[in-house]
């Protein structure tokens, strides 16, 4: 996926979670964020925005911390997040492509880090304000959702702060079935971060499998698993372990 792209899914995920958020009142409890109610989901996914189009727009090569959440709450809140959304949006579309700054994974360049990461955070948060307003969340397009599978696998849990980790080596296979080539990744846990691969590179003790926006959700603890087979220890692990720390 191209950097015009990610932003078109800010766009768009951000409106969808804010219209969410609307229809489900500042108090509502998050399912899928147990600890949250939807004011302070506002508020965290605000702040996130707002931070990454900082360190864009100050061309920050250090990280620095998210700035403090508001006190904001309703309408306010809703407007103050509106905001925040639509400057990252613009930021990002008017960066130059050349643009430095701090970056926590290998990207093509610091600008399409910055679009990639922000594009899974707001549609992850989309589905956490649709979990409180109820019923089905929105769609997953099968093309993002593999590369956000990607972004999982293949760099958040690649860092040394993936806990996904097992005493014994033992290999977890992930495959989206309503891709085109039915696109297949095999995780190495061992004592150490989790080592991915594309393709199905050894024999699996547990295999996640199902169509790929359902899969990407599930990988990020928002829905169960679609289909399990084999060691489902494996399965429980990754729900357990799974929790991102961004930094």
């Amino acid at each position: 996926m191209n950097i015009s792209r990610y932003i078109q899914v800010i766009s768009a995920e951000g409106q969808l979670l804010a219209r969410a958020a609307e229809q489900a009142e500042p108090d509502a409890k998050v399912p899928t964020c147990p600890d949250w109610e939807v004011r302070e989901l506002l508020r965290h996914t605000g702040m996130v925005h707002r931070w990454a189009a900082a360190f864009i727009t100050e061309r920050r090569t250090e990280f620095r911390l998210g700035g403090e959440l508001p006190e904001l709450d309703g309408t306010a809140l809703l407007d103050w997040f509106r905001e925040g959304h639509a400057a990252l949006v613009d930021t990002l579309t008017t960066a130059p492509p050349d643009v430095t700054c701090w970056t926590f994974l290998p990207a093509p360049s610091p600008l399409a880090f910055w679009a990639r990461r922000q594009a899974n955070e707001t549609t992850v948060h989309r589905v956490d304000a649709e979990s409180a307003r109820g019923g089905a969340p929105s769609p997953v397009a099968v093309e993002f959702a593999v590369d956000g599978i990607e972004e999982l696998l293949l760099g958040l849990h690649a860092r040394e702060k993936s806990q996904v980790r097992s005493d014994v080596p033992r290999v977890l296979r992930v495959r989206a079935t309503d891709t085109a080539d039915e696109r297949v990744w095999t995780v190495r846990l061992s004592e150490g971060p989790p080592v991915t691969e594309r393709g199905a590179t050894a024999p699996a003790d547990c295999e996640i499998s199902g169509p790929a926006g359902r899969l990407y959700l599930a990988l990020w603890n928002r829905l169960p698993f679609p289909q399990v087979t084999g060691d489902h220890s494996l399965a429980a692990l990754w729900r357990e372990r799974s929790a991102i720390v961004m930094r």
